[in-house]
């Protein structure tokens, strides 16, 4: 199973959401392959990524994640708890420091949905953080040193010891990540 995290006031629909899908259409078309639009809150988010992910280990599949930011910080979440690897693309290191510029209410042009942050809210992300790294080995970490929302030598400092591609300038959407699917299949054994 593979499962693509898109970001904060993201959607699968999103550039690299769509970009993903139809790869894995195309190269991995016998992939159980789940792209979810995630609710708003982290806690309704992280439900139902848990729910997908134990749904997954009840059929006896392998775990392979994708996650794009705020989805990045969630992977390393899920990937530490229940296991399988991870790539993280620009991932989000203390998204809840971050929280207080955000409460709220908040637009999501994917979705059209206006909703609340709430300082509850910070509470709730900070319930999944994966302060170190315990397997690395599970994790290939994609940066470029011009994201713009996020600071990448946070992701530096807290992946060093797994695998990193850092590439000089860019921005947060991650340029080129088209040109990476090859690269991250590999990792994630998709490939066998």
């Amino acid at each position: 199973m593979l499962l693509y995290l898109h970001g904060f006031n993201s959607s699968p629909q999103s550039d690299k959401g769509l970009v993903t899908a139809r790869y894995i259409a195309q190269h991995f078309p016998q992939l159980s392959f789940f792209q979810p639009q995630l609710p708003a809150t982290p806690a309704a988010a992280m439900t139902l990524l848990i729910e997908i992910v134990e749904q997954a280990l009840a059929k006896g599949e392998s775990l392979h994640f994708i996650g794009s930011s705020l989805g990045g910080y969630f992977a390393s979440y899920l990937a530490e708890t229940y296991g399988g690897r991870a790539v993280l693309i620009n991932p989000a290191v203390t998204p809840y420091a971050l929280f207080d510029d955000f409460i709220g209410q908040q637009y999501n042009p994917y979705t059209d949905e206006t909703y609340q942050i709430l300082p509850e809210h910070k509470q709730e992300v900070a319930l999944y953080d994966t302060e170190v790294i315990l397997n690395p080995e599970r994790f290939l970490v994609l940066l470029q040193s011009g994201d713009e929302v996020l600071d990448y030598q946070q992701a530096v400092n807290k992946y060093h010891c797994c695998q990193l591609l850092i590439e000089a300038g860019g921005d947060h959407s991650f340029i080129g990540y088209e040109q990476q699917l090859d690269r991250i299949c590999q990792f994630l054994f998709l490939n066998k």
